[in-house]
């Protein structure tokens, strides 16, 4: 009890300590994730219950996440010259606009058209955050302020999972609306929910706040070595090139088996939208507290192996889920898998930030999602093909595994870049 207490405390001073834009962001970011999870759980529900093929909805996540992958770089230049601020606003007022339509879409073409957009204009405001929250911290805070900025975020999307599953079911039971109906009046309250998010983005004040510290004297003495704009240009480009070859296995696997769960469960087990929305943020709830254990990890064996050991860990679980017949057996694997899975996201944004010079921090963060999304984009179709081809067991067996292949790939890639040649230092 006396350690939990501690451990409370410790996060409640660190929360108290950070500062007003901060504290904006995260309100703001919070009701726009609410919004989101909404959309993600119900979304391609809504393509399947309008009588569409699965391949409608691999073309929609790859649509949303090729327009990602191509704005991000631009994206990230913009917000280096005009500031977080107006590209957050910009890209979620632009976004919101995307998501009323699409709640009433009901054609191919439209459908898939409106989604490219999401994805085009909600890059504005994925690329800025991290940047925004680094400018606005100090080094020594990062760990613990992604740490809670990741586990809000996924706390959000436990909310807006249930809610939109909830809202569906009940708008059939209570409104007497059919499947299709009950799921549109679902997104449009998930888009309403979005769109209060651009509230606290209007009083953020528009200012960076450059970190000039360095954690010691030879951090110090090697950022003057590394003054030559040239010089310091490689080397940061050699960096972040590591970092998005891991992000982009990762993205492979992800876009394998994470935008089509909610599909899973009902496919394989029939199970409810209420059961598939409870699932899903259970999943997001256990994540957010594994984000909150991670900085005691990160204390214990450092950064580098914490992260690796949260992939690595999570790997068994994927594979349990790819091969139960049992809803329970895998609710459970699904659960654990995404908890540890995701608990590793703020040890690595911890890592960019510290071993990506300032300059080139918006750059890094750009270049991270491209490639991630680019991952998404190309898995989509990829993974409808396998359930089209092989149903509903084998098709996500394949596709679980092929997924626990290409973790396994990045996490000893991960190791021998950063943690053998110790780029970022505990």
């Amino acid at each position: 009890m006396q350690r939990f207490v501690l451990w409370f405390s410790d996060w409640k001073s660190k929360i108290l300590s950070f500062n007003r834009n901060i504290k904006l962001f995260i309100v703001a970011n919070t009701l726009i994730q609410i919004g989101m999870g909404v959309f993600m759980v119900m979304y391609n529900l809504y393509i399947k219950e309008l009588g569409m093929p699965e391949t409608v909805n691999g073309r929609v996540i790859s649509m949303t996440a090729l327009a990602s992958a191509i704005m991000l770089i631009p994206a990230g230049f913009l917000s280096d010259k005009i500031g977080r601020k107006w590209m957050i606003i910009v890209g979620a007022l632009l976004t919101a606009s995307t998501l009323f339509y699409r709640s009433f879409a009901v054609m191919e073409s439209p459908l898939i058209t409106a989604a490219f957009f999401t994805g085009l204009f909600m890059a504005f405001v994925q690329v800025s955050g991290v940047p925004l929250l680094a400018e606005n911290s100090k080094p020594s805070e990062r760990v613990h302020l992604f740490s809670i900025y990741f586990a809000l975020m996924t706390v959000a999307n436990v909310v807006g999972s249930l809610l939109g599953g909830i809202i569906s079911d009940l708008f059939q039971l209570f409104g007497g609306l059919s499947p299709v109906e009950a799921i549109r009046w679902s997104l449009v309250i998930g888009a309403a929910l979005f769109t209060l998010g651009l509230l606290p983005l209007f009083r953020l004040r528009d200012h960076k706040q450059r970190q000039e510290e360095r954690t010691s004297t030879e951090d110090a003495t090697s950022d003057k070595k590394d003054a030559a704009p040239d010089s310091r240009l490689s080397k940061n480009l050699i960096v972040i090139f590591h970092f998005s070859f891991a992000s982009l296995l990762i993205g492979f696997g992800s876009g394998l088996v994470v935008p089509y769960l909610n599909l899973y469960f009902a496919n394989r087990f029939d199970a409810t939208n209420t059961y598939i929305g409870l699932v899903l943020s259970l999943g997001s709830a256990m994540t957010a507290v594994a984000m909150l254990i991670g900085p005691i990890l990160v204390r214990r064996v450092g950064k580098v192996k914490a992260l690796i050991l949260f992939q690595v860990l999570s790997i068994p679980f994927l594979i349990l889920t790819a091969y139960t017949t049992s809803l329970l057996l895998a609710s459970l694997g699904f659960l654990l898998r995404q908890a540890l899975m995701n608990a590793g996201n703020p040890i690595q944004s911890a890592i960019a930030m510290e071993v990506v010079h300032d300059k080139y921090k918006g750059l890094a963060n750009s270049v991270n999602q491209m490639v991630f999304n680019v991952g998404w984009a190309a898995m989509g179709p990829i993974a409808a093909g396998l359930v089209i081809t092989f149903g509903s067991y084998w098709g996500y067996a394949y596709a679980f595994s092929i997924t626990a292949g290409l973790y396994i790939i990045s996490s000893v890639y991960y190791y021998f870049i950063f943690g053998k040649r110790k780029l970022a230092e505990e």
